[in-house]
C-alpha cells in the first residue's frame, strides 16, 4: 500500500490551566512498515483502565458539550489539588483505549497474509478510526467471530489468566475475587470451573449473584447481607482460599477479607498465638472502583501482604512462552469462556455525550459500553 488513510482519532488533554477537553482530532497514518498492519476498527470497549487516561480525576458535574455534530467537544474542570500528579500529561493530547478489534485494510511486505484478515489489538490509542499496528500486537480472530467478539480479548481474559496464574506461581489453593459479577469476574469464573479451582465471590446484590449462580459459580456471599462476614469466612474456610483479588481499592473490604481468611485458618489452630496464625494471607488492589483510601486495622496477626496489581507488569515477569500460551487459550475459548456482555453499542461522538459520559463513568457492574468508530 502507498496511500496514506486519515481518520478520526478520540483525544483527552488536561490542561495547565484545569481543564479537560474530549475532542475528535484528524489522524493522518503513513503506510505500514514491513512488519506492520492498518486496521480498520470496528469495535473498541471501554474498560475501567481506560476511564484514568479517558476523565482523569474531573469533576463530571462540570461537563459542557460543545463544537458540532461532526466534530463534538466536551469540557470538564479539573480539582485544582489534583494537578500535581498529572504533571507529566498536562497540555498533551493523548489517544485512548487499550484494546479493540477490526479489519486489516493494509499490511507490511512481512506480513501480507493478515490482509483483509479480522484481529483482536492491544496497544493504546483504540478509540479511532484506523490504527497502525505492530503485527505482533494483534491476534487473529477464529473464523466466524465478529470484532465485537475479539474487542475484549485481551485486558479482562488476560487479567483473569493472570488471577491463576499468580494462586499456581505463589502456592495457593483457592481464590477470592470481589465485584465478581462482572466480565471480568464471569470470566473467572468459567476458568477456575474448568480448572478445577476453589473461587470465593463476593457481590453487592442479589441479581448480581444470580448472574453468578446462572454460570455455575458455587461460593457466591453478597457484601450487603447482615451476615456477610460470617459467610464470607465459612466459605474461605470450606475452600481454603488465601489469595484474593480486589476491584474496589477503596474502603475496608480488603480488610474485611483479610479478617475472614484469619478467622477460617484460626478454626482449625491447635495453639494460641500473639502473632496471629502462621498462615499467609494476599490481597491484591487491581481496580479502583472506590477511590477514597483502603482502611487497614491489622488485625489479622503478621502473616499478611496487600500490594497493587497491574497486568502488563505481570505479562512482563511471565515471559513470551507464558504470555503465548495464555493468549492461545483466550483466543481457542474467545466465544465462550471469554465471552464480553454488552449494555450498549456507541459511536465515537457519543463518547462525547454528557449524558453517555455519565452512563459509563459508572463503572456498573453488568453495564460495559462498546465503541464503533465506523457509526
Amino acid at each position: 500500500m502507498t496511500d496514506t488513510v486519515t481518520g478520526l482519532e478520540l483525544r483527552s488533554t488536561i490542561s495547565s490551566d484545569a481543564k479537560l477537553t474530549l475532542s475528535l482530532e484528524p489522524v493522518t497514518l503513513s503506510p505500514p512498515g514491513p512488519d506492520e498492519l492498518i486496521v480498520r476498527v470496528e469495535a473498541a470497549p471501554i474498560n475501567p483502565s481506560d476511564l484514568f487516561l479517558l476523565l482523569g480525576p474531573a469533576d463530571l458535574s462540570t461537563l459542557q458539550a460543545g463544537g458540532t455534530a461532526e466534530r463534538p467537544t466536551l469540557t470538564a474542570d479539573v480539582p485544582q489539588g489534583r494537578l500535581a500528579g498529572l504533571k507529566t500529561r498536562l497540555d498533551q493530547s493523548m489517544a485512548v483505549g487499550n484494546e479493540g478489534a477490526g479489519t486489516v485494510v493494509a499490511a507490511g511486505e512481512n506480513v501480507a497474509e493478515l490482509l483483509g484478515k479480522r484481529v483482536g489489538m492491544i496497544g493504546g490509542a483504540m478509540f479511532t478510526q484506523y490504527r497502525k499496528i505492530a503485527a505482533r500486537d494483534c491476534i487473529p480472530l477464529p473464523d466466524g467471530a465478529s470484532a465485537a467478539d475479539g474487542a475484549s480479548m485481551f485486558v479482562n481474559p488476560l487479567t483473569a489468566l493472570a488471577f491463576v496464574e499468580t494462586l499456581k506461581i505463589e502456592g495457593h489453593k483457592a481464590l477470592v475475587h470481589t465485584a465478581a459479577a462482572s466480565n471480568l469476574g464471569q470470566m473467572l469464573n468459567r476458568i477456575c470451573i474448568a480448572d478445577g479451582i476453589p473461587l470465593v465471590n463476593i457481590v453487592r446484590s442479589e441479581a448480581q449473584a444470580a448472574i453468578l449462580r446462572e454460570i455455575g459459580a458455587k461460593y457466591i456471599v453478597d457484601s450487603t447481607a447482615e451476615d456477610f462476614r460470617e459467610k464470607l469466612t465459612d466459605a474461605i474456610a470450606e475452600t481454603g482460599a488465601t489469595l484474593a483479588f480486589d476491584a474496589i481499592g477503596g474502603g475496608k473490604l480488603a480488610n474485611t477479607i483479610l479478617h475472614a481468611m484469619e478467622a477460617a485458618a484460626n478454626r482449625t489452630a491447635t495453639e494460641y498465638s500473639r502473632y496471629g496464625s502462621s498462615t499467609f494471607k494476599q490481597v491484591y488492589i487491581y481496580g479502583a472502583l472506590d477511590l477514597g483510601p483502603t482502611e487497614l486495622d491489622r488485625g489479622y496477626g503478621f502473616a499478611w501482604g496487600v500490594s497493587g496489581f497491574l497486568l502488563t507488569p505481570f505479562l512482563i515477569k511471565l515471559g513470551m512462552e507464558g504470555n503465548l500460551r495464555l493468549r492461545a487459550r483466550v483466543a481457542a475459548e474467545l466465544t465462550t469462556t471469554f465471552a464480553s456482555n454488552y449494555t450498549a453499542t456507541i459511536s465515537l461522538a457519543d463518547v462525547l455525550k454528557p449524558d453517555v459520559v455519565a452512563a459509563y463513568a459508572k463503572k456498573a457492574t453488568g453495564e460495559k459500553y462498546l465503541i464503533d468508530p465506523a457509526r
